[in-house]
């Protein structure tokens, strides 16, 4: 029997996963990862690609003990990763510096290129603003770091480097590419006219490859060490959204989808690239030609409820070891006791998406009682941070039909995927806030699951990406909303939004610091 492996490098993990054929997952492993900072450079994150390489070989290794299948059963594997992350490597092909989505140190470089008044041409080309590129990042190099820059040969995105870790060749595909800030969504090719504006010579790009085609073997290293057959097929896969909704068999244009991971993205298929006036959606290009991935992103949403488990559930963390249950599902049967709203509670985490000028807050609980305990609590707490999700994606998702000129009505439906979706809670409050029904794939690592989708194209084992979603993808759970709490909602999302505004107004003050800064945020009160 043969089986697919999927290698995705997420923002706060690196997780492997095998899959049967016939789209049955069973073998799973991950290993949490840190980027750490550098304290010279504000903002910074590191990818640490020695370290990183030694989780995911653990992580593969750990997956295929667990399956007790050979690695010769592997019949191919392919990656996916998070967009906006990159490695840039010497002529000798070592890696000499790498960043993860979340580094922010080039605020300098996108300042600039916002005043040269690059934006229009970058959301023109790219289908994004300038704020996550890793273009701006490269610039940031060429500048701090020219004993660097000079060396540099090759860039790949995180994707592409795990492709490049198994086969030894430098290969992207539109779907990752899109995230380096030179790739023209409309075209499917690297942008020669982005990179004439910033001298990037193409020569140093890796060669783009349509998801589903194989461009490799694992090498004799690789299989050292990861423990996979020498010889094994190597596909292209690609984004980690884009994989996600092939794996949640989002393939149809006009449908719409909500990724829960590490950060929560909102999407909508299209079949034409549609640039919004207002720069409140990112548009790439998507697995599937002929289609385009209207985006909106969430960030820190899964990090943040790993926060609060990891800083205040360590009691919870024992007791789910011991009944040999995870978690989240200990904190999730606390909050459903917490009621909706959860007593009036307010959080300020992430922000609603905006190519432009994507800003953000310091994290906060606001409105808590301290004479009521039994009203605000930690049920209250890990409830709020899930609704907070919501409310995200309810602004996020309307952001997007408006652009699209969608106008939902109770027949729309909404995939939810990711680890997020795991939970029994996320998804009907999900359902409550968008007053929509909300449908869960059997397959909960969808990310995983649509680039081994992609390593069976490669392989022919399917016809295409498209049909083998079709055909693979279940459905475990639908949940239908509460127009009740849908109501509830509607007004907490008003005071939220009220509530955000006042907090970024402390942050541009700056009496505190936001939790997180994108490029080029430094200069809001500028811009508004």
């Amino acid at each position: 029997m043969k089986y697919l492996l999927a290698l995705d490098a997420g923002s706060g993990s690196c997780r492997s996963v095998i899959f049967t054929i016939d789209g049955k997952e069973i073998g799973f492993a991950s290993r949490e990862w840190y980027h750490p900072t550098l304290p010279q450079y504000p903002g910074s994150q590191v990818f640490e690609t020695s370290q990183n390489w030694k989780l995911i070989c653990e992580s593969i290794k750990e997956a295929l003990g667990k399956t007790n299948i050979s690695s010769s059963e592997i019949a191919a594997v392919s990656t996916t990763s998070m967009r906006f992350g990159s490695v840039l490597f010497d002529e000798d092909e070592n890696e000499i510096w790498a960043a993860p989505n979340t580094d922010a140190r080039a605020n300098e470089q996108v300042i600039e290129a916002l005043k040269e008044e690059h934006f229009e041409i970058f959301y023109r080309i790219t289908g994004d603003g300038l704020t996550l590129c890793d273009l701006m990042r490269w610039m940031w190099v060429k500048k701090q770091l020219p004993e660097v820059w000079r060396k540099v040969k090759h860039f790949t995105l995180i994707s592409d480097w795990v492709l490049y870790r198994l086969s030894g060749r430098f290969v992207s595909d539109p779907s990752i590419a899109t995230s380096s800030g030179i790739f023209d969504i409309s075209k499917r090719r690297w942008s020669e006219e982005i990179a004439e504006l910033y001298s990037i010579p193409l020569e140093m790009a890796p060669e783009i490859n349509e998801s589903g085609t194989v461009i490799g073997e694992v090498t004799a290293k690789a299989s050292q060490d990861t423990g996979l057959a020498r010889g094994t097929p190597v596909v292209v896969g690609g984004g980690d959204t884009m994989a996600g909704l092939v794996g949640s068999g989002v393939v149809e244009k006009g449908t719409s989808s909500v990724i829960g991971g590490s950060h929560w993205q909102q999407t909508y298929l299209s079949d034409k690239p549609i640039f919004d006036s207002q720069a409140r959606i990112r548009v790439s290009p998507y697995m599937i030609k002929n289609l385009w991935m209207l985006e909106t992103n969430s960030v820190f949403i899964g990090l943040t409820m790993r926060w609060f488990r990891d800083a205040f559930c360590r009691t919870e963390k024992t007791i789910a070891k011991e009944m040999g249950v995870d978690t989240y599902y200990l904190m999730e049967k606390m909050a459903e006791k917490a009621p909706p709203g959860s007593n009036g509670l307010i959080t300020v985490f992430a922000n609603l998406y905006n190519a432009k000028q994507w800003v953000h807050a310091a994290p906060a609980f606001i409105q808590f009682d301290v004479t009521s305990p039994d009203k605000f609590g930690k049920k209250e707490f890990i409830r709020r941070i899930e609704e907070d999700a919501a409310l995200q994606s309810f602004g996020n998702l309307n952001s997007i039909w408006d652009a699209a000129g969608f106008h939902p009505d109770a027949s729309v439906e909404i995939v939810f995927s990711g680890g997020a979706s795991k939970g029994f809670l996320w998804p009907q409050i999900l359902a409550d806030v968008l007053g929509l029904r909300v449908k869960v794939p059997v397959v909960k690592e969808a990310t995983a699951f649509g680039a081994a989708i992609c390593a069976g194209v490669g392989l022919g084992i399917y016809n295409n990406v498209s049909d083998a979603a079709r055909e693979l993808v279940k459905w475990d759970k639908t949940y239908e909303p509460d127009m009740e709490n849908h109501e509830t909602y509607l007004d907490l999302y008003n005071k939220w939004r009220k509530a955000y505004e006042y907090s970024l107004n402390m942050a541009d003050e700056g009496i505190v610091k936001p939790m997180w800064r994108p490029q080029g945020t430094v200069d809001r009160k500028s811009l508004k």
